[in-house]
């Protein structure tokens, strides 16, 4: 049985951010990872101001700058005067050294992350290690500001290796990082809270060529939409599909599916031929939730553990980072002390929900006025017309256009990490 301070279940952006930090202010910290790499095809690659800053201030922005990557400074839209491409987000007209959004592979940025956290001794990474269970520690009978019934204390958990090797990894606290099918999410008393999804999605790759559009490129077809994100020398290409229509629109066909492509974003046509069998295209089961309770004794969640984002806005990454500075930042101080309470876990869930419940608020009306009209093929915002004027006071006022912008750098609220993980 093994022991550490502060067991970290995924190793996430989210959890590979905070073991770092953890482990830069002397905390030892253990991830486990259930897989051998970091290698995820269509995982989120945008990497936001926000989090550019964060690596600045870590000192490793000269190593993220030597990974391949793209910046996009613009979001368009195709909602001109027939289908013309509006810029509706102009994240380069923001102040700051960060005025772009790097697209960089997710292995690219967890293995910077994971080798700058070996330079600490205290931090460990288990890979090809899946948690199974969670220890816990029965409350006693009469413990001091106990509640009757109260849940007993995680002390750990059970994991196992894919050579059928299981053991038990003990811990001050454990932090749940490991996604929407997280261990955590079993665990009736966090009661997780499900909003309906209009859509769900398909990601795939198309060729890119230098005289295509640069950035974000959204589009507008039958029944579906695009998103293409520019990677260089391929588009990153998501379609939205209204929910549940994943086996009877394959069952169609592969031909009508690239033949909507090229109809809804036209210079792509002479490039879909290179989409030939369905199993190059991935669906994401898409989904919008929360936990109401992100903690019990002795166990946090953050990230995607505690709120599945939806694709709109694409910023369920750089939240789940700023989950991360957060929880570092309140548990650097109770972690080195060896004692985390109810107070320190709370803070950490009072901190980041505001932004977190504002976030899916937003995301909810985009679902309810945008996107589910368009995949019932209504009008957007109930009105033709609405879309077109919106696109004419963009186009018109540069300012407006700093606004969805500064959100999708920043978000509602900047996290600053703890002084002492700071190089």
């Amino acid at each position: 049985m093994d022991r550490t301070t502060c067991c970290v279940v995924g190793g996430g952006p989210a959890g590979m951010v905070l073991a770092l930090l953890l482990a830069r202010a002397g905390v030892g910290v253990t991830v486990l990872e259930k897989h051998g790499d970091f290698l995820r095809d269509f995982r989120g690659d945008t990497v936001h101001p926000s989090t550019l800053a964060l690596l600045d201030d870590l000192g490793l922005a000269e190593r993220f700058a030597r990974l391949p990557q793209r910046r996009v400074t613009t979001i368009q839209l195709p909602i001109g005067r027939d289908r013309s491409l509006v810029t509706v987000g102009d994240i380069g007209a923001l102040h700051g050294r960060y005025d772009y959004i790097a697209m960089v592979p997710q292995w690219d940025l967890l293995d910077l992350l994971a080798d700058e956290a070996r330079r600490e001794p205290s931090f460990s990474l288990r890979m090809n290690t899946e948690a199974t269970s969670f220890l816990v520690e029965p409350v006693a009978a009469h413990p001091a500001g106990a509640r009757a019934g109260a849940p007993g204390r995680v002390t750990g958990v059970r994991y196992r290796t894919p050579d059928g090797r299981s053991g038990e990894l003990r811990a001050t606290l454990t932090v749940a990082c490991d996604g929407r099918g997280s261990l955590a999410r079993s665990l009736p008393e966090l009661r997780l809270r499900r909003f309906p999804c209009p859509m769900d999605a398909w990601w795939f790759r198309l060729p890119r060529r230098e005289e295509d559009p640069h950035g974000l490129v959204g589009g507008v077809g039958d029944r579906f939409l695009t998103a293409l994100i520019d990677r260089g020398d391929y588009w990153q290409c998501a379609v939205l599909i209204p929910k549940g229509s994943d086996g009877g629109r394959r069952a169609a066909g592969l031909e009508p599916f690239t033949a909507a492509v090229a109809a809804a974003v036209p210079w792509l046509a002479d490039r879909v031929h290179t989409l030939r069998s369905w199993d190059q295209v991935k669906l994401l089961d898409v989904r919008l939730d929360r936990l109401r309770r992100w903690h019990r004794p002795g166990l946090l969640c953050i990230g995607d553990a505690a709120h599945a984002m939806s694709p709109v806005f694409g910023i369920g990454i750089n939240l789940a980072v700023e989950d991360a500075v957060a929880a570092a930042r309140y548990l650097v101080g109770p972690l080195r002390a060896g004692a985390v309470g109810p107070r320190d876990v709370r803070r950490v869930q009072r901190r980041r929900r505001p932004t977190t419940v504002a976030t899916q608020a937003l995301q909810r009306t985009a679902h309810a006025r945008v996107i589910e009209p368009l995949l019932a093929g209504r009008p957007p915002f109930g009105d033709p017309g609405r879309a077109q004027r919106l696109a004419e006071l963009l186009t018109t006022s540069r300012w407006l256009r700093r606004v969805p912008a500064y959100f999708l750098a920043y978000g509602a609220v900047r996290e600053r990490p703890p002084s002492a993980a700071l190089r």
